[in-house]
């Protein structure tokens, strides 16, 4: 019974990854920093207090980045990792 269960969860991976992968291939995406809500970031922050996806505390952290679509960052407010960089920086020599 177990393995039926185990087999079941595999297979459902597997058609749900041959889904997904797809429809996210054709679409261009970059990251953007200062526009993820508070647990809502992508991965991990510039000033590596974390690592992981929805560990961000604040919203619109300058530190935290959210995937976007391609040439829509600047619209929605936020920095390229080369701005947010210097940002930082500049932040953290205050």
């Amino acid at each position: 019974m177990n393995n039926k269960l185990l087999v079941s969860a595999a297979l459902a991976a597997v058609i749900s990854t041959g889904v997904v992968a797809p429809a996210e291939a054709g679409s261009k995406k970059e990251k953007c920093y200062g526009v993820a809500k508070a647990a809502q970031n992508d991965c991990a922050n510039l000033a590596g207090t974390h690592s992981c996806a929805g560990q961000s505390s604040i919203d619109n952290d300058k530190g935290e980045w959210k995937l976007v679509k391609k040439g829509t960052c600047s619209a929605l407010g936020g920095l390229s990792k080369k701005e947010a960089k210097k940002l930082y920086k500049a932040n953290k020599s205050m």
